[in-house]
């Protein structure tokens, strides 16, 4: 039996001093103050700070277990969902049965969001939450580590130096993801890839796999220990991306220099634009959870990123940029097959907001913007001609 205790989810009782820390936190304090009052914060942050703090307070002494923070949670997510989208719509989770758990494994498009739907739409359904792998280059910040593991997120460690504490550290995660599955009996969502697909993408990484079955024990075959994971592809899709403008610099600087350094708390101002940003229609669907002989991490990979492509849901943005980029000739191919001809007739209006924002772009970067929303429609055409 390992010690999870440096990498494992907060449980009840100690929720209520994580919170405490978190508002206690000025800095946390100034991130929540500016994202709920806006330019207001900014000029009366001496007055403001201190109210909110209080009024924080107050609500985190209510607070006694995981379970009572995350309905909380859900509560400022129902906001959030109604305030910067058109809308969710969820797909498969009636298909499910919530009596095991599973292991979601999703595209990733977003920090936070993509993990914190997927556990909106299984509360919704009367499952169970997630337990959240996250990498601990997002937790440079004290309160940032404590909100999470507060709200069931388990800590991948990327920065670990050396190969010996690489492996160590890789068994200690596999060791909990069966763990949490086969003893607490909790889900768990983990990412298909390590980092977000920022150029639209979706691409499984057999590592992923590989580290999954670290944990399997010598007497079960690697097929059978993948299908005892109940691995569930997910896919999520925003019609808008808040941080597509983000994305589309790092993608523009990479090509041009071969590398690209994050600035220090990158990954936050990420999160903050994520949550706050317009993402339009948001699209989840549940996969049917992978089963049948897997040979290796490869073929899994390959098994997922076909439900995970096949499942994502061609957004108007997406059917506009691959328009502007390469026509409609494959479009209407694709779309007839798949969907019928009626996708193509994308509103005046729908086009008319998009090309509104591909024009706010720097020029310099508005061939990378339409390739990261065309990019699904080409990983779809790609799948197609498999098939084929």
């Amino acid at each position: 039996m390992m010690n999870f205790d440096d990498i494992r989810p907060y449980n009840d009782s100690e929720v209520q001093p994580a919170l405490r820390r978190i508002v206690s936190d000025n800095e946390c304090l100034n991130l929540l103050g500016k994202m709920r009052f806006s330019r207001a914060f900014r000029v009366l942050s001496f007055i403001l700070r201190p109210l909110l703090r209080v009024y924080l307070l107050w609500q985190v002494s209510r607070i006694h277990t995981v379970f009572e923070f995350q309905l909380i949670v859900a509560k400022y997510l129902t906001a959030m969902l109604n305030g910067s989208t058109e809308g969710l719509t969820v797909e498969g989770l009636e298909a499910l049965d919530f009596s095991k758990p599973y292991l979601f494994m999703s595209n990733h498009r977003d920090i936070t969001l993509d993990p914190a739907i997927t556990n909106y739409a299984l509360h919704h359904q009367g499952g169970q939450t997630v337990r959240i792998a996250i990498g601990d280059n997002l937790l440079s910040k004290p309160f940032v580590s404590d909100l999470m593991r507060a709200n069931k997120s388990f800590i991948v460690k990327r920065s670990v130096g050396g190969p010996r504490e690489l492996l160590k550290s890789l068994k200690k995660l596999s060791a909990y993801v069966w763990h949490s599955l086969k003893v607490d009996g909790e889900n768990v969502w983990i990412a298909h890839r390590e980092g977000r697909a920022k150029d639209g993408l979706d691409k499984s990484e057999p590592a992923i796999i590989k580290m999954l079955t670290i944990a399997r024990p010598k007497d079960v075959s690697f097929s059978n220990y993948i299908n005892s994971l109940r691995i569930v592809p997910v896919s999520i899709s925003y019609e808008y991306d808040p941080c597509d403008e983000m994305k589309a610099r790092e993608l523009r600087i990479l090509e041009e220099t071969g590398s690209y350094t994050k600035a220090e708390h990158e990954d936050l101002d990420s999160i903050g634009l994520g949550i706050s940003g317009y993402k339009g229609r948001v699209h989840l669907v549940f996969g049917q959870p992978l089963s049948g002989e897997f040979e290796n991490a490869a073929v899994v990979a390959e098994a997922l990123d076909k439900a995970i492509v096949q499942n994502y849901k061609i957004q108007p943005t997406n059917v506009l940029a691959y328009e502007l980029l390469y026509g409609t000739n494959d479009l209407i191919k694709m779309l007839g097959l798949e969907f019928g001809s009626e996708e193509l007739n994308v509103s005046q209006k729908d086009r008319d907001k998009f090309h509104a924002r591909i024009a706010s772009m720097p020029d310099n970067e508005t061939a990378f913007v339409l390739n990261i929303y065309a990019n699904p429609i080409v990983n779809r055409l790609k799948q197609i001609s498999v098939q084929e």
